[in-house]
């Protein structure tokens, strides 16, 4: 889905992002729903997309929109990413995201919990090689919980990249119970964000 350099990490904390928790709080992880997503930049202008989850037989969000480059050319965008699922501690699956992009050559298919929007497509932070404004604010400040999240949500890739096993003799193995708690927390950090920010 293209090919792009940085010279300089961009800062994932401006811009524009899907994150799973998000669908399930708005009902898109039940069946099939489309709608749409609208973010408010800097000097007030407002960018939208639309989108369409599936988590039936294929499982997957679809992205729509147009996108206005530089020059003033207009390119429509339609593609699909491709869901997975993990079990929970006390039944039910936890989905995630599949980044659909490929870096020098190579297929990322990572498991992430949020995409971002860093060039035409929307891909995970590795691909993009974000870094996060919020490293630079002490941990006093009122955006604090967007470090945590970030901190979190890689700890929760790092334990999907240990896990051979989710199950061992009926039961959810150690890891896979860290990861639950993990993820647990990055919900209700990313909640009281929100809530911080007005949303």
């Amino acid at each position: 889905m293209g090919r792009w350099s940085y010279s300089n990490k961009t800062e994932a904390d401006h811009l524009e992002k899907v994150e799973m928790w998000w669908l399930k709080k708005y009902g898109y992880l039940n069946g099939w729903k489309s709608g749409g997503i609208e973010w408010t930049i800097g000097s007030g202008d407002k960018h939208s997309i639309g989108i369409e989850v599936s988590v039936m037989d294929e499982k997957y969000v679809r992205f729509h929109y147009t996108q206005t480059d530089y020059n003033g050319e207009k390119k429509d965008f339609d593609y699909k990413v491709p869901l997975t699922t993990t079990a929970c501690n006390y039944g039910g699956v936890r989905y995630w995201f599949i980044c659909p992009l490929s870096k020098n050559g190579v297929y990322c298919g990572r498991r992430v919990g949020v995409l971002y929007k860093g060039g035409d497509y929307f891909g995970c932070r590795h691909c993009y090689d974000l870094t996060y404004s919020s490293k630079k604010e002490n941990k006093s400040y009122k955006y604090y919980p967007l470090f945590n999240t970030l901190t979190l949500e890689k700890k929760i890739e790092d334990l999907e990249a240990t896990i051979k096993h989710r199950t061992y003799a009926g039961k959810i193995t150690k890891k896979q119970r860290k990861l639950n708690r993990t993820y647990e927390q990055f919900i209700s950090t990313a909640t009281s964000l929100k809530k911080i920010d007005g949303v």
